[in-house]
């Protein structure tokens, strides 16, 4: 299969480009680097654009035989798309109608799509399941689901099919070391920790002790990076087979908590760092877990990095790496 990768020299879109390649697909990389690494794209050929110029994707679907597309060149920042919500509407929302509608032009059927937890916003339940009431409550999390119901409308209209990946924390880095994560500015809790124990930062802030959990921090649901892009490449196979476009929720079952993921760094590193507690941050719930049971009756799925060890020590390998290269 030949397979456009777009937002491919991201965090996610790399460790796909790596999986897609090593097992056997034909892959093309579009990122803008905007977010993204040149270096991160180590696998196929590398083409630098932006999803939203349609100029650009006529051209590469016109040199290339492309069977499918998988989207990972959304902006993520929640904070930042409450002060900033056009930038989020047009690249997450207008450039990605602008890639479906070079698709449809020649004739490409199938699309994967990045999507996130955000879009049911606050939790009435947990774990989390696929029928849970979707309800945003920042820009961020309204431009993947106003995605959502675009992919519903084209599916409808036009037979596009296609896969909704709704992550809630994607973790961990390459177990090869060649990959991992490096956002800027950093905003996802074990990296930040890891940087700590690594000496890049001066601390870790942890908001608020006081929930109604067994640690009084938050709890939240870690899954690993690789089992993430395994869970896509099975989609795809899925909604190939059978002519259809489906939706799953992607988490590892389990929740740790700020406190315990506090500890399995210090555990996995072996070193200390300081720890300063402030005040909640508004709209974090408690608890925030995935139930994944339909990807992994559906799909086949099944986390191989369920322990927060297993997940921590590939991303603590990888900011090794990483700080000796500096």
């Amino acid at each position: 299969m030949s397979i456009l990768v777009v937002g491919g020299a991201g965090y996610i879109g790399s460790h796909m480009v790596k999986q897609l390649a090593t097992s056997g697909a034909d892959v093309i990389t579009l990122d803008n680097l905007s977010h993204g690494y040149r270096d991160a794209v180590r696998y196929g050929e590398f083409i630098e654009g932006d999803l939203g110029d349609a100029a650009l994707l006529d051209q590469v679907f016109s040199e290339h035989s492309i069977d499918a597309v998988m989207h990972f060149a959304a902006f993520i920042e929640v904070g930042e798309s409450v002060v900033k919500p056009a930038k989020y509407y047009r690249n997450n929302f207008c450039n990605t109608q602008v890639l479906l509608d070079a698709m449809l032009k020649h004739d490409i059927g199938y699309f994967i799509f990045s999507s996130t937890a955000a879009i049911f916003g606050e939790p009435e339940y947990t774990p989390i399941d696929e029928k849970h009431r979707k309800h945003p409550i920042n820009p961020y999390g309204h431009s993947k689901l106003m995605v959502e119901q675009l992919l519903s409308d084209y599916d409808n209209a036009y037979g596009l099919r296609s896969a909704c990946l709704r992550y809630f924390n994607a973790a961990g880095a390459d177990p090869d070391g060649e990959l991992g994560e490096r956002h800027v500015p950093e905003t996802h809790l074990i990296p930040l920790i890891l940087q700590a124990a690594s000496g890049r930062r001066y601390d870790i802030k942890v908001f608020g002790n006081d929930y109604a959990t067994d640690d009084g921090t938050c709890v939240r649901d870690y899954v690993h990076i690789n089992d993430l892009c395994e869970a896509h490449s099975l989609a795809l196979k899925y909604i190939q087979d059978n002519d259809t476009s489906v939706q799953y929720n992607l988490g590892n079952g389990k929740g740790f908590s700020v406190q315990q993921v506090i500890d399995s760094v210090r555990e996995v590193s072996g070193k200390g760092f300081k720890v300063t507690h402030d005040a909640r941050r508004p709209g974090d719930p408690a608890i925030l877990v995935a139930d994944s049971s339909l990807a992994m009756s559906e799909l086949g799925w099944q986390p191989k990095h369920t322990e927060l060890e297993s997940i921590i020590e590939t991303a603590w390998n990888w900011e090794i790496n990483f700080l000796a290269k500096q």
